[in-house]
Protein backbone atom coordinates (compact mmCIF):
# COMPACT_ATOMS: atom_id res chain seq x y z
CA UNK A 1 0.00 0.00 0.00
CA UNK A 2 2.79 2.34 0.72
CA UNK A 3 4.55 1.75 -2.56
CA UNK A 4 1.73 2.19 -4.22
CA UNK A 5 0.78 5.41 -2.73
CA UNK A 6 4.57 6.59 -3.44
CA UNK A 7 4.33 5.46 -6.90
CA UNK A 8 0.97 7.74 -7.29
CA UNK A 9 2.51 10.67 -5.86
CA UNK A 10 5.54 10.46 -8.26
CA UNK A 11 3.24 9.96 -11.15
CA UNK A 12 1.26 13.09 -9.94
CA UNK A 13 4.49 15.34 -9.71
CA UNK A 14 5.79 14.06 -13.31
CA UNK A 15 2.87 14.60 -15.58
CA UNK A 16 3.25 18.33 -15.56
CA UNK A 17 6.58 18.03 -16.57
CA UNK A 18 5.39 15.50 -19.43
CA UNK A 19 2.57 17.53 -20.75
CA UNK A 20 5.19 20.74 -20.72
CA UNK A 21 7.64 18.83 -22.89
CA UNK A 22 4.91 17.72 -25.42
CA UNK A 23 3.37 21.35 -25.29
CA UNK A 24 7.22 22.90 -26.72
CA UNK A 25 7.23 25.12 -29.09
CA UNK A 26 8.56 23.60 -32.50
CA UNK A 27 12.04 24.25 -33.34
CA UNK A 28 13.43 27.43 -34.49
CA UNK A 29 12.34 28.35 -38.13
CA UNK A 30 14.19 27.30 -41.16
CA UNK A 31 16.92 29.59 -42.45
CA UNK A 32 17.05 29.75 -46.39
CA UNK A 33 19.69 30.98 -48.38
CA UNK A 34 19.41 32.64 -51.63
CA UNK A 35 21.48 35.27 -54.09
CA UNK A 36 19.66 36.68 -57.26
CA UNK A 37 19.25 34.70 -60.08
CA UNK A 38 16.30 35.01 -62.09
CA UNK A 39 14.04 33.79 -62.87
CA UNK A 40 14.62 31.58 -60.46
CA UNK A 41 15.68 33.91 -58.08
CA UNK A 42 14.03 37.65 -57.87
CA UNK A 43 14.97 39.94 -55.37
CA UNK A 44 12.34 43.06 -55.71
CA UNK A 45 13.46 45.11 -52.22
CA UNK A 46 12.93 42.84 -49.33
CA UNK A 47 10.97 39.86 -51.59
CA UNK A 48 11.72 36.99 -53.08
CA UNK A 49 9.67 35.50 -55.86
CA UNK A 50 10.95 33.20 -58.82
CA UNK A 51 10.36 29.66 -59.78
CA UNK A 52 12.88 28.29 -56.94
CA UNK A 53 10.38 30.41 -54.54
CA UNK A 54 7.37 28.91 -56.13
CA UNK A 55 8.81 25.31 -55.99
CA UNK A 56 9.55 25.94 -52.44
CA UNK A 57 6.33 27.09 -51.34
CA UNK A 58 4.47 23.73 -52.87
CA UNK A 59 7.10 21.74 -50.84
CA UNK A 60 6.63 23.56 -47.52
CA UNK A 61 2.94 22.98 -47.97
CA UNK A 62 3.77 19.14 -47.12
CA UNK A 63 6.26 20.45 -44.60
CA UNK A 64 4.27 23.53 -42.93
CA UNK A 65 7.77 24.78 -41.81
CA UNK A 66 8.31 28.56 -40.36
CA UNK A 67 11.45 29.98 -42.50
CA UNK A 68 12.86 32.70 -43.33
CA UNK A 69 14.90 33.71 -46.38
CA UNK A 70 18.69 35.05 -45.68
CA UNK A 71 20.53 36.74 -49.29
CA UNK A 72 24.14 36.72 -49.88
CA UNK A 73 25.09 39.39 -52.64
CA UNK A 74 27.05 36.46 -54.42
CA UNK A 75 27.11 32.84 -54.93
CA UNK A 76 30.25 32.32 -53.68
CA UNK A 77 29.09 33.82 -50.44
CA UNK A 78 25.71 31.82 -50.87
CA UNK A 79 27.39 28.68 -51.21
CA UNK A 80 30.14 29.24 -48.46
CA UNK A 81 27.32 29.79 -46.00
CA UNK A 82 25.40 26.57 -46.78
CA UNK A 83 29.30 24.76 -46.55
CA UNK A 84 29.54 25.71 -43.46
CA UNK A 85 26.18 25.69 -41.72
CA UNK A 86 25.19 29.73 -41.68
CA UNK A 87 21.86 28.57 -43.32
CA UNK A 88 19.47 25.56 -43.01
CA UNK A 89 19.88 24.99 -47.27
CA UNK A 90 19.83 26.56 -50.00
CA UNK A 91 16.82 26.56 -52.66
CA UNK A 92 18.71 28.64 -55.32
CA UNK A 93 19.76 27.28 -59.13
CA UNK A 94 22.65 25.65 -58.05
CA UNK A 95 24.33 22.63 -59.76
CA UNK A 96 25.23 19.44 -58.54
CA UNK A 97 29.05 19.24 -59.82
CA UNK A 98 31.92 16.42 -58.54
CA UNK A 99 33.33 19.20 -56.44
CA UNK A 100 30.73 20.74 -54.79
CA UNK A 101 29.40 17.42 -53.80
CA UNK A 102 32.93 16.74 -51.80
CA UNK A 103 31.57 19.95 -50.19
CA UNK A 104 27.78 19.45 -49.66
CA UNK A 105 24.48 16.99 -50.48
CA UNK A 106 21.97 17.76 -52.63
CA UNK A 107 18.43 17.23 -53.55
CA UNK A 108 17.34 14.97 -56.54
CA UNK A 109 17.49 17.69 -59.57
CA UNK A 110 14.05 20.14 -59.49
CA UNK A 111 15.16 21.45 -63.23
CA UNK A 112 17.61 20.46 -65.99
CA UNK A 113 19.29 23.57 -67.60
CA UNK A 114 22.26 24.13 -69.90
CA UNK A 115 25.47 25.98 -69.65
CA UNK A 116 25.52 28.56 -72.71
CA UNK A 117 27.45 31.70 -74.08
CA UNK A 118 26.72 34.87 -74.66
CA UNK A 119 28.16 37.70 -76.62
CA UNK A 120 27.94 41.21 -78.11
CA UNK A 121 25.86 41.22 -81.88
CA UNK A 122 25.50 43.04 -84.24
CA UNK A 123 24.80 44.26 -88.31
CA UNK A 124 27.46 42.39 -90.82
CA UNK A 125 28.03 45.43 -92.26
CA UNK A 126 29.16 47.29 -89.67
CA UNK A 127 31.14 44.49 -88.30
CA UNK A 128 33.05 44.22 -92.11
CA UNK A 129 33.62 48.29 -91.26
CA UNK A 130 34.97 47.76 -88.07
CA UNK A 131 37.44 45.06 -89.24
CA UNK A 132 38.67 47.16 -92.02
CA UNK A 133 39.80 49.04 -89.25
CA UNK A 134 41.01 46.69 -86.91
CA UNK A 135 44.87 46.00 -86.08
CA UNK A 136 44.75 42.36 -87.83
CA UNK A 137 44.09 44.00 -91.32
CA UNK A 138 46.28 47.36 -91.01
CA UNK A 139 49.15 44.76 -89.95
CA UNK A 140 48.61 42.70 -93.28
CA UNK A 141 48.69 45.40 -95.28
CA UNK A 142 51.70 46.90 -93.68
CA UNK A 143 53.68 43.76 -93.87
CA UNK A 144 52.73 43.48 -97.81
CA UNK A 145 53.70 46.86 -98.56
CA UNK A 146 56.84 46.87 -96.62
CA UNK A 147 57.97 43.42 -98.96
CA UNK A 148 57.05 45.35 -101.86
CA UNK A 149 59.35 48.25 -101.04
CA UNK A 150 62.22 46.13 -99.89
CA UNK A 151 62.22 44.35 -103.39
CA UNK A 152 61.75 47.50 -105.21
CA UNK A 153 64.54 49.44 -103.51
CA UNK A 154 67.07 46.33 -104.03
CA UNK A 155 66.19 46.17 -107.53
CA UNK A 156 66.70 50.55 -107.95
CA UNK A 157 70.42 49.66 -106.43
CA UNK A 158 71.33 47.80 -109.26
CA UNK A 159 69.13 50.01 -111.89
CA UNK A 160 70.08 53.66 -110.72
CA UNK A 161 73.14 53.93 -112.53
CA UNK A 162 73.29 51.97 -115.74
CA UNK A 163 69.20 51.83 -115.62
CA UNK A 164 68.57 55.99 -115.27
CA UNK A 165 65.52 56.64 -117.71
CA UNK A 166 63.63 53.65 -116.01
CA UNK A 167 64.80 53.66 -112.64
CA UNK A 168 66.10 57.52 -111.55
CA UNK A 169 67.87 58.42 -108.71
CA UNK A 170 66.59 59.78 -105.61
CA UNK A 171 63.18 59.73 -103.99
CA UNK A 172 61.82 59.62 -107.52
CA UNK A 173 63.84 56.37 -108.48
CA UNK A 174 62.98 54.62 -105.16
CA UNK A 175 58.94 55.12 -106.13
CA UNK A 176 59.92 53.98 -109.82
CA UNK A 177 61.07 50.74 -107.82
CA UNK A 178 58.28 50.19 -105.65
CA UNK A 179 55.93 50.87 -108.71
CA UNK A 180 57.65 47.86 -110.60
CA UNK A 181 57.49 45.68 -106.93
CA UNK A 182 54.45 45.78 -107.01
CA UNK A 183 53.57 45.72 -110.77
CA UNK A 184 55.58 42.20 -110.43
CA UNK A 185 53.98 41.17 -107.63
CA UNK A 186 50.85 41.38 -108.61
CA UNK A 187 51.51 39.69 -112.36
CA UNK A 188 50.10 42.63 -114.12
CA UNK A 189 52.77 43.25 -116.67
CA UNK A 190 53.03 46.40 -117.72
CA UNK A 191 56.16 46.69 -119.13
CA UNK A 192 57.05 50.00 -118.71
CA UNK A 193 60.19 49.14 -116.37
CA UNK A 194 62.40 45.72 -116.41
CA UNK A 195 65.73 45.60 -114.55
CA UNK A 196 68.48 44.86 -117.21
CA UNK A 197 71.63 44.41 -115.19
CA UNK A 198 72.61 41.04 -114.14
CA UNK A 199 71.60 42.22 -110.09
CA UNK A 200 68.79 43.68 -110.60
CA UNK A 201 67.15 40.60 -113.24
CA UNK A 202 68.97 37.96 -110.24
CA UNK A 203 66.60 39.98 -107.48
CA UNK A 204 63.78 40.09 -110.24
CA UNK A 205 63.50 36.22 -110.78
CA UNK A 206 63.60 36.08 -106.87
CA UNK A 207 60.62 38.26 -106.11
CA UNK A 208 59.11 36.42 -109.26
CA UNK A 209 59.18 33.23 -107.00
CA UNK A 210 58.31 34.97 -103.59
CA UNK A 211 55.62 37.26 -104.39
CA UNK A 212 53.59 33.70 -105.68
CA UNK A 213 53.99 32.64 -102.39
CA UNK A 214 54.02 35.86 -99.80
CA UNK A 215 50.71 37.27 -102.15
CA UNK A 216 48.66 33.96 -101.14
CA UNK A 217 49.19 34.11 -97.53
CA UNK A 218 49.22 37.84 -97.39
CA UNK A 219 45.98 37.71 -99.14
CA UNK A 220 44.50 34.54 -96.90
CA UNK A 221 45.52 36.47 -93.76
CA UNK A 222 43.55 39.94 -95.37
CA UNK A 223 40.59 37.97 -96.36
CA UNK A 224 40.48 36.33 -93.00
CA UNK A 225 40.87 39.65 -91.17
CA UNK A 226 37.93 40.78 -93.41
CA UNK A 227 35.08 37.83 -93.22
CA UNK A 228 32.36 38.52 -91.23
CA UNK A 229 32.41 35.39 -88.98
CA UNK A 230 29.99 33.51 -86.76
CA UNK A 231 30.63 33.02 -83.67
CA UNK A 232 28.67 30.05 -83.36
CA UNK A 233 30.24 28.63 -86.51
CA UNK A 234 33.61 29.14 -84.65
CA UNK A 235 32.56 26.96 -81.71
CA UNK A 236 32.60 23.45 -82.11
CA UNK A 237 33.33 22.50 -78.59
CA UNK A 238 35.33 24.15 -75.61
CA UNK A 239 38.41 24.89 -76.37
CA UNK A 240 37.61 26.84 -79.57
CA UNK A 241 36.76 29.02 -76.30
CA UNK A 242 40.78 29.87 -76.00
CA UNK A 243 40.32 32.57 -79.53
CA UNK A 244 38.25 34.66 -77.06
CA UNK A 245 38.18 36.77 -74.29
CA UNK A 246 35.97 34.47 -71.81
CA UNK A 247 34.06 36.15 -68.48
CA UNK A 248 32.24 34.03 -65.96
CA UNK A 249 30.53 33.95 -62.71
CA UNK A 250 32.69 33.71 -59.65
CA UNK A 251 32.66 29.98 -58.36
CA UNK A 252 29.78 28.77 -60.60
CA UNK A 253 29.24 25.74 -62.28
CA UNK A 254 30.50 27.25 -65.51
CA UNK A 255 33.89 28.36 -64.02
CA UNK A 256 34.33 25.18 -62.39
CA UNK A 257 34.37 23.73 -66.41
CA UNK A 258 36.48 26.39 -67.93
CA UNK A 259 39.12 25.61 -65.24
CA UNK A 260 38.85 21.67 -66.41
CA UNK A 261 39.89 22.57 -69.32
CA UNK A 262 42.12 25.19 -68.76
CA UNK A 263 40.19 27.69 -70.16
CA UNK A 264 41.29 31.62 -68.74
CA UNK A 265 38.58 33.60 -68.27
CA UNK A 266 37.85 36.51 -65.98
CA UNK A 267 35.30 35.95 -63.04
CA UNK A 268 32.32 38.62 -62.29
CA UNK A 269 30.36 38.79 -58.62
CA UNK A 270 27.10 37.86 -60.67
CA UNK A 271 25.65 37.47 -64.52
CA UNK A 272 24.50 41.20 -64.49
CA UNK A 273 27.95 42.21 -64.07
CA UNK A 274 28.74 39.60 -66.84
CA UNK A 275 26.43 41.38 -69.09
CA UNK A 276 27.61 45.06 -68.71
CA UNK A 277 31.01 43.69 -69.41
CA UNK A 278 29.25 42.49 -72.90
CA UNK A 279 27.61 45.47 -73.20
CA UNK A 280 30.90 47.34 -72.60
CA UNK A 281 33.13 45.43 -74.88
CA UNK A 282 35.51 44.46 -71.75
CA UNK A 283 34.68 40.41 -73.32
CA UNK A 284 33.72 38.54 -75.87
CA UNK A 285 31.94 35.80 -74.35
CA UNK A 286 29.79 35.25 -71.16
CA UNK A 287 29.89 31.54 -70.13
CA UNK A 288 26.63 30.93 -67.66
CA UNK A 289 23.86 29.38 -67.31
CA UNK A 290 21.91 29.66 -70.72
CA UNK A 291 18.02 30.63 -69.16
CA UNK A 292 19.45 32.88 -66.58
CA UNK A 293 21.17 34.43 -69.47
CA UNK A 294 18.10 34.72 -71.67
CA UNK A 295 15.82 36.63 -68.83
CA UNK A 296 18.45 39.24 -68.10
CA UNK A 297 18.67 39.71 -71.47
CA UNK A 298 14.99 40.06 -72.74
CA UNK A 299 14.22 41.21 -69.47
CA UNK A 300 16.99 44.48 -70.38
CA UNK A 301 15.39 44.45 -73.85
CA UNK A 302 18.83 43.70 -74.79
CA UNK A 303 17.95 41.55 -78.06
CA UNK A 304 18.99 43.85 -80.41
CA UNK A 305 22.49 43.77 -78.36
CA UNK A 306 23.39 40.47 -76.66
CA UNK A 307 22.53 37.39 -78.18
CA UNK A 308 22.54 33.83 -76.44
CA UNK A 309 23.89 31.15 -78.79
CA UNK A 310 22.24 28.56 -79.81
CA UNK A 311 25.39 25.95 -79.06
CA UNK A 312 25.28 25.03 -75.17
CA UNK A 313 28.42 23.90 -73.58
CA UNK A 314 26.89 20.91 -71.03
CA UNK A 315 23.57 19.66 -69.31
CA UNK A 316 23.46 21.15 -65.59
CA UNK A 317 20.81 19.87 -63.07
CA UNK A 318 19.70 22.88 -60.38
CA UNK A 319 18.78 20.73 -57.10
CA UNK A 320 18.74 22.16 -53.46
CA UNK A 321 21.72 22.89 -51.23
CA UNK A 322 22.27 21.50 -47.48
CA UNK A 323 25.17 21.59 -45.50
CA UNK A 324 26.84 17.69 -45.43
CA UNK A 325 24.93 15.25 -43.15
CA UNK A 326 22.32 17.72 -43.19
CA UNK A 327 18.76 15.92 -41.43
CA UNK A 328 17.04 18.31 -43.59
CA UNK A 329 17.76 16.59 -46.68
CA UNK A 330 15.52 12.92 -46.03
CA UNK A 331 12.28 14.86 -45.12
CA UNK A 332 12.57 17.72 -47.72
CA UNK A 333 14.07 15.66 -50.78
CA UNK A 334 11.38 13.06 -51.12
CA UNK A 335 8.19 16.07 -50.76
CA UNK A 336 10.17 17.74 -53.42
CA UNK A 337 9.89 14.92 -55.83
CA UNK A 338 6.76 14.49 -55.46
CA UNK A 339 6.00 18.28 -55.74
CA UNK A 340 7.82 17.79 -59.27
CA UNK A 341 4.86 15.62 -60.48
CA UNK A 342 1.76 17.68 -59.57
CA UNK A 343 0.47 19.60 -62.38
CA UNK A 344 0.87 22.96 -60.45
CA UNK A 345 4.78 22.17 -60.82
CA UNK A 346 4.28 21.77 -64.84
CA UNK A 347 2.39 24.85 -65.11
CA UNK A 348 4.77 27.13 -63.53
CA UNK A 349 7.49 25.30 -65.56
CA UNK A 350 5.69 26.77 -68.41
CA UNK A 351 4.80 29.93 -67.47
CA UNK A 352 8.50 30.14 -66.74
CA UNK A 353 9.56 29.45 -70.21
Amino acid sequence: MIRLSIFLILLILVSPFSIAQDSLPKPTKLVIGLTEAPPFVVKEGNQFSGLSIDSWRLVNRSLDSDFSFKSYPSLEQLLSAVEHGEVDFSINPITVTDQRMERMDFTQPYFISYTGMARKSGSAFWTYISNIFSWNFLSAILILVGVIFIFGFLVWLFERKKNPEEFGSGGRGILQGFWWSAVTMTTVGYGDKSPRTFGGRFIGLIWMFMAIIMISTLTAGIASSLTVQNMQDEISDIQDLEKFGVTTVQSSSAQELLDQYKISSEAVLNAEAGIEALLENKTEVLVYDQPILNYIIEQKNLEDELEVLEKSLKKDYYSYTFPKDSPLLDSIDPILIGSLKSMEWINLIREYK
